[in-house]
């Protein structure tokens, strides 16, 4: 670290990259024309290479090219941790890997109640369908949707869903409400693409003791979000997994169709790198989750 100059010569080579004249420079930096130039200068002499071809306008040289983004990315990176820092205020930051839907449609929600519970954590929601491998950078603590346990991790169950069909109140305006499970065969039914993770009819109705022939598609949906928001839209029956659609079901915005449930064969599992759940603020997260998922269990 020898060649590390002053923080202002790298603030004036930083500057100077994005003008076109010592003057402008100056100008932005608050200081004068020729303290910019001595700066610079000094520079070159430290780290041995020229920067600028200077002339009518300042050109940046091959190796003041190959330096400008470096530099530009320590400035902007500290910037964004020292706003970050000032955010947390005596908080403590938690990084939390989820999965989208979950995030949107459950954890979301949830989260102002964590805020009154818990003032001192500052959760950082990250969202993703891959496998998360606890390496430097990445978040803390991961809610999980498999079959569990985690080999090498601290996994810990959470709540399983039941899996019930739903839909609007204006397609059971225009078609009329179901009787038995049966009488779904003649609605419009809403597929969706993938394997495990994704609720199967086929398995609904074999709970229900109805023989169902293979469905006609018109259209395969390519996550769950799509799915509930098509079966808003009054475009068929969705089959959907219980913590998915609690507001909608509140709101009335959809229907449950049935007391019929098929308990999802995959739950969600609070995972983290052996030793980390007993960190204070984890700790705290982690109970507060299992509240949650414990009082969720109930209405489901």
């Amino acid at each position: 670290m020898r060649d590390l100059p002053p923080t202002a010569t790298l603030r004036a080579f930083e500057v100077a990259t994005r003008h076109a004249t010592f003057t402008a420079a100056s100008e932005e930096l608050h200081v004068t024309q020729s303290a910019v130039s001595h700066q610079l200068r000094h520079l070159e002499e430290l780290w041995g290479v020229q920067l600028f071809q200077r002339g009518k306008s300042l050109t940046l040289t091959p190796a003041g090219a190959a330096l400008a983004p470096v530099v530009r990315e320590f400035f902007m990176k500290l910037e964004t941790t020292l706003g970050e820092l000032r955010e947390q205020n005596g908080r403590v930051r938690l990084k939390v890997s989820t999965t989208y839907s979950f995030a949107l449609k459950w954890l979301l929600p949830r989260l102002p109640d964590l805020a009154q519970a818990h003032p001192d954590i500052l959760v950082t929601l990250e969202t993703t369908d891959a496998a998360i491998r606890f390496m430097p950078g990445e978040p803390d603590v991961a809610i999980r949707f498999g079959t569990g346990p985690y080999p090498g991790l601290f996994s810990e169950f959470l709540f399983r869903e039941q899996i019930f069909p739903v839909v609007s109140p204006g397609l059971l305006q225009r078609l009329g409400k179901p009787r038995k499970p049966a009488d779904l065969l003649r609605y419009p039914l809403l597929t969706r693409a993938g394997a495990d993770m994704v609720p199967k009819w086929d398995l609904w109705f074999q709970q229900a003791g109805v023989t169902a022939p293979a469905l006609r598609e018109n259209v395969r949906l390519a996550d769950t979000n799509m799915t509930i928001e098509a079966a808003l839209l009054g475009q068929g029956v969705a089959l959907a997994r219980s913590g998915h659609v609690e507001q909608e079901l509140a709101s009335g915005s959809l229907v449950r169709l049935f007391t019929l449930a098929l308990p999802s064969p995959l739950a969600y599992y609070f995972v983290c790198p052996q030793g980390v759940e007993a960190q204070s603020h984890v700790a705290s997260f982690r109970e507060w989750m299992m509240a949650q998922s414990r009082q969720a269990a109930q209405g489901y």
